[in-house]
């Protein structure tokens, strides 16, 4: 059982040397001693198990029992252990630990020994060499070495022992060492007398007994080869975190003497405060987390609970616990403590504490019990009501009449914090049981399992192993003669393996399940108990539910989810009467029921006398009230109708004077004032910030067009001392006055729009060139981002880009601007789970009584646009639906062309032709129905974009059944994080870490987010919002861009993550008027809409032999998307070719 100690696992500490994380693995040690292990002939599998991988050992190092010659390489990787070693009876020739280190003694052999070795002989064969090369340091305890007659290396006589232990180790003087053996080879030359075995590689390192005066341990003699005071074993070097081992602490690399505590003083306040550097203490070891199975203290990691305190497990929503200690609040909970804990049971002659007939009473009632159990042949009728055990359950005798375990079929988690002889936390062996009749086992979450030598056990094979072990512990069980006899098969109904034999006993069902029982299906129609399904689950219906036949009876547990009552319906409940006299709220309720069965309250409100009843039920109420009281109110009501007829005549009156003034006045002024015509719209009040040429760094290109080129920089406000990432749009100086015009226009439009999913402007700077400042994200495009990341994008996240790309364009719509550009390439990564829609250069923003808009030339994305785009420029928000069906396509396939062998002037031919992009591979149906209705001839007969975002979130709560890729559930996205994409950044700024802050997070500040550079100086920050308050009779009104007034409005909400925004620079493509030859073109997707020379003459040389011999050879193939082409660009002049369209 293995712990993986680094970053890369919740169960992890990393150590970072420099610029590199070292992960260690961590295994628990035995307490077993001269005993013979529980299984002799599968001991040695239990070590490989034990100690294949493992680095540091938790506890001791006993190497017992071994002959013969078995393959013990998997000790070499042990370095640590905390404990002491052990090596008896043991008559292999070589233990080959070569790299073990240090020997902390925190447990002793025979309470004075951390090194003992002796007895290693049987048959004239014994140990001869025990490599241990690598020691150089015994923290506590003495060194034991006799009875090994054929024992050449080490010679015990001749290393230098002092050297080894540790100056202040009170055992160091504790020694009993043997003589060498006869006739054994000698050192090597280079090693004199003290070695580990005859090769140069065998030497004893000497870290002490040479070093110069004052070094507890060094490198060299030399003054300066001092290690430092926190090292043990050697260093490298004299910092704290040179050393080759730790004598108290290691904390991520650096030894220290304490790990860093929960609480520290903070002098400013006098008091102590949390400490957010805190770490545990786990072994030698700092750890931010506690490995799995360890429960967590105030200052360390523990395997049980002290006195005064009780555990606690806390579930994380991705399905991991958290376990800790946490101090009782007063009186801690009665729990039932297992053997070796309170109860003393009786001891058997291997000193194991058993369960008998006098002590089993004190846990048959115990739900959880904080120990173990194991079980004497004596024979007690009991059984278990136990759920967890925090132990170890080990059985090696059982009731000869008892065919299996049944009496433990309660119990679901057994989580082995104590472990027989320090390695089983289940150990079942030498029973006669047939089955185990674990059903409710679902969870062993340390140890090794040990199924051995039960003669008729049978049904071991079938189990679930991998979802009952932990995935730390891998393959650790050890399942061996045990029978598996012809015919004992499990249940028909059974899934995934049995406990035993029946219904009862499956792992999991194949159809339904009834309490813990398979069935074939549930009683829903009939029966004498009518029931529901929950999932596979069968669970009755509430005993007032009526049997229906040929329908469901109910369709919950409760009285309120029955389909009809079995007597009596009050309100949503059935019951078994209607309630008469009862007190609800302080008020007594009464009742009757009609004739179809339904409760109704009476009619008389009966408050003193309710003794008389009538034939209902109901209680006759015999006061009779004055008929005073009767008039008073009735002439309170009329009073109150005659002043609110009289207020409502009074403000009526009011409108209508103060409408007849308003008409008047304008009249008179007619010729002064303009007329109004009020549109209902809100007022657009976006924010345009004007950036100076000195606050923008640029730092190097992004992308470059005949428009101009985006570069990546740095926006640094004047005044605030913080460093924005952006991106930096710039145009070219010989532009025109309408490129100008233009860019304007698409700042209007990015300034306005206020949703996570849309990218957004952050100022324009109005030099000779104008320059746009947006977010920067390096991530890029959604485009490139598919068609790199294909074999690890899954079905969740294609899905849940579908779903963010239709709320964007939902709230595009929303906010009446139509995008006209909409495809892959136009959709930016944030990161993995967060796409936003970008490049507004073709978007066009409708008025509040517009419903299209016309375009007249320029260039288009021939293959997103919808026919009527085509054909007629008209673009709506439904030609946006179109567009968004195709983007859909191009993630589906993986970033594949759309039309691709189909030349952009032909494609109005083909979609009128009734031909559609097919079906992409891993779609299902459902997928592909969504995008052909995108793709209706008629933009009405297309969803509107709130259908799409409600479709696809349905989906994307169930990807695997809607999208199909192989592999889904192992896809795993690997990209660039922000830290590190930040961290580029500052290299190139200097490593101004304090000052870079994503844009967001500036645009959106936290209280007390950015300091101050002076006493009295207000950042721009503070001076916009104290703009904004001293604005008279103007709302706050975040919403941007023109609207119903009725609509509510949207605020970009302040919790987003940081992300950043790249322009797309594919868009900065030239327009071409009147050429003479062919347009060259920066980006494959666009062509001049207003080229008209040579149009027809293009036109046929692209269908001609020799163009076709030019290219390739290439024959064009309806809607092939597969095979690549240079053939056809995406964009193509509308007024060029089609003009029987137009």
């Amino acid at each position: 059982f293995i712990h993986i100690i680094c970053q890369c696992t919740e169960q992890s500490k990393q150590h970072e040397l420099g610029s590199h994380v070292i992960c260690v693995a961590v295994c628990l040690g035995t307490d077993m001693k001269l005993d013979l292990p529980s299984s002799l002939e599968n001991h040695y599998e239990t070590l490989r198990l034990l100690y294949t991988g493992c680095q540091v050992v938790h506890g001791n190092l006993e190497i017992t029992h071994l002959h013969g010659d078995p393959d013990l390489s998997f000790l070499q990787g042990i370095v640590e252990v905390q404990g002491y070693v052990l090596v008896a009876h043991v008559s292999v020739s070589l233990l080959p630990l070569d790299n073990l280190r240090i020997i902390r003694g925190s447990q002793l052999y025979n309470s004075s020994y951390a090194l003992a070795v002796l007895d290693n002989t049987l048959g004239g064969q014994g140990l001869r060499t025990l490599r241990l090369r690598s020691l150089t340091e015994i923290l506590l305890g003495g060194v034991y070495i006799w009875g090994n007659p054929q024992l050449c290396f080490p010679d015990p006589q001749n290393i230098i022992w002092r050297d080894t232990l540790d100056e202040q180790n009170i055992h160091a003087r504790l020694h009993k060492l043997q003589l060498r053996a006869p006739k054994c080879p000698s050192c090597s030359s280079v090693c004199g007398k003290s070695c580990w075995g005859e090769t140069a590689q065998d030497c004893q390192t000497l870290t002490r007994i040479q070093c110069a005066s004052g070094c507890q341990r060094c490198k060299g003699p030399l003054p300066n080869d001092c290690c430092h005071l926190q090292c043990a074993a050697g260093c490298t070097g004299p910092k704290d975190s040179d050393c080759l081992a730790c004598r108290h602490f290691n904390d991520s690399g650096v030894c220290k003497e304490n790990c860093p505590p929960p609480t520290i003083y903070d002098p400013s306040t006098y008091q102590t405060k949390p400490n957010p550097n805190k770490k545990f203490n786990f072994g030698a070891t700092c750890v931010k987390t506690c490995p799995y199975n360890y429960l967590a203290m105030e200052v360390a990691c523990t395997l049980v609970c002290p006195r005064a305190n009780q555990e606690v497990i806390v579930a994380h929503p991705d399905g991991n616990e958290m376990q800790k200690c946490e101090k009782c609040e007063g009186d801690c909970p009665k729990v039932c403590y297992g053997l070796g804990m309170d109860n003393l049971g009786v001891m058997d002659n291997h000193g194991i504490i058993m369960v008998t007939s006098t002590n089993v009473e004190q846990f048959n009632k115990c739900k959880k019990i904080f120990g173990s159990l194991a079980f004497l042949p004596q024979s007690f009728a009991s059984k278990f009501d136990l759920i967890c055990l925090a132990g170890y359950l080990y059985i090696d005798a059982w009731p000869e009449e008892w065919t299996n375990l049944s009496v433990f079929e309660n119990l679901k988690v057994i989580r082995g914090r104590m472990l027989y002889k320090g390695v089983f936390s289940l150990a079942i062996q030498n029973l006669h049981i047939r089955s185990l009749g674990l059903r409710s086992l679902r969870s062993v979450s340390g140890g090794l399992v040990l199924l051995h030598n039960n003669s008729q056990l049978c049904y071991t094979s079938s189990l679930p192993w991998d979802s009952l072990l932990h995935p730390t512990q891998g393959p650790h069980r050890i399942v061996s003669k045990n029978q598996d006899e012809e015919g004992r098969v499990c249940h028909p109904l059974c899934e995934g393996g049995c406990w035993g034999p029946g219904p009862s006993q499956c792992a999991s069902c194949k159809a339904f399940q009834r309490a813990t029982e398979c069935v074939e299906q549930c009683d829903v129609y009939q029966g004498s108990l009518r029931e529901y399904t929950d999932g596979s689950l069968c669970v009755a219906c509430h005993s007032e539910c009526r049997s229906l036949n040929g329908s469901a009876s109910c369709h919950g547990p409760g009285a309120e989810h029955c389909s009809e009552c079995r007597h009596f319906q009050d309100g949503e409940f059935c019951v078994d009467h209607c309630p008469s006299g009862v007190k609800e709220d302080q008020q007594t309720v009464w009742k009757y029921s009609n004739a179809t069965g339904h409760c109704l309250p009476c009619n008389t409100n009966c408050t003193l006398s309710c003794t008389v009843m009538d034939e209902r039920g109901c209680p006759i109420d015999t006061r009779t009230g004055p008929g005073t009281t009767i008039a008073a109110a009735v002439g309170g009501v009329v009073l109150f109708f005659i002043l609110l007829a009289l207020l409502v005549f009074y403000l009526k009156r009011q409108k209508k004077l103060r409408r007849k003034e308003t008409m008047r006045r304008i009249l008179q002024e007619h010729e002064l004032v303009e007329p109004l015509t009020p549109s209902g719209a809100s007022p657009n009040q976006a924010q345009m910030r004007i950036l100076k040429e000195t606050e923008l760094k640029k730092l190097r290109v992004l992308g470059a067009g005949a428009f101009g080129t985006v570069y990546k920089g740095v926006w640094a406000p004047d005044g605030e001392n913080v460093k924005i990432p952006v991106a930096i749009k710039v145009l070219r100086e010989n532009t025109s006055p309408k490129a100008n015009k233009e860019i304007l226009d698409e700042a209007y439009v990015m300034a306005g729009v206020a949703s996570p999913y849309v990218c957004r402007l952050l100022g324009i700077c109005l030099t000779s060139t104008v320059q746009l400042v947006t977010q920067l994200m390096p991530y890029g495009c959604l485009l490139d981002y598919v068609r790199e990341n294909k074999d690890r994008i899954g079905s969740q996240f294609l899905l849940n880009w579908c779903v963010q790309i239709a709320k964007g364009m939902s709230y595009l719509e929303e906010v009446r601007l139509v995008h006209r550009d909409l495809a892959a390439r136009n959709v930016l990564v944030k990161n993995p789970n967060h796409v936003k829609i970008t490049d507004f250069g073709l978007a066009r923003l409708l008025d509040i009584d517009e419903t299209e808009y016309h375009a007249d030339g320029g260039k288009v994305p021939i293959k997103w646009m919808a026919l009527e785009s085509i054909l007629h420029r008209k673009f709506t928000h439904q030609s946006d639906v179109w567009s968004y069906g195709v983007t859909v396509w191009e993630l589906m396939t993986f970033g594949a062309k759309p039309y691709d062998m189909i030349p952009a002037r032909e494609i109005p031919d083909v979609l009128e032709g009734g031909e559609r992009l097919p079906q992409p591979l891993i779609c299902t149906i459902d997928v592909y129905m969504i995008m052909v209705k995108c793709w209706m001839i008629d933009p009405e007969s297309r969803p509107r974009f709130k259908d799409l975002v409600n479709d696809f979130s349905a989906m994307a709560r169930d990807p695997p059944r809607y999208v199909v890729i192989q592999n889904d559930e192992q896809m795993s996205m690997s990209s660039p994080v922000d830290s590190q994409f930040f961290r580029m950044l500052l290299e190139e700024e200097g490593n101004n870490m304090r000052e870079l802050l994503d844009a967001e997070e500036y645009l959106v500040p936290q209280p007390n987010h950015f300091p101050r550079t002076q006493g009295d100086g207000a950042s721009r920050h503070q001076s916009y919002r104290e703009i904004q308050d001293l604005r008279p009779g103007i709302p706050d009104r975040p919403s941007t861009l023109p609207r119903k007034g009725s609509r509510v409005d949207r605020r970009l909400p302040n919790g987003l993550s940081s992300g950043h925004s790249v322009e797309n620079p594919g868009y900065l493509v030239p327009v071409i008027v009147g050429a003479a030859t062919s347009p060259a073109f920066d980006n494959p997707y666009y062509l001049d809409l207003v080229a008209k020379a040579n149009a027809v003459a293009r036109a046929a040389a692209l269908d001609s032999p020799e163009t076709l011999e030019r290219d390739g050879g290439v024959p064009r193939h309806v809607n092939g998307f597969l095979t690549s082409t240079a053939e056809n660009p995406e964009y193509l002049g509308l007024a060029d070719t089609w003009s029987g369209y137009t």
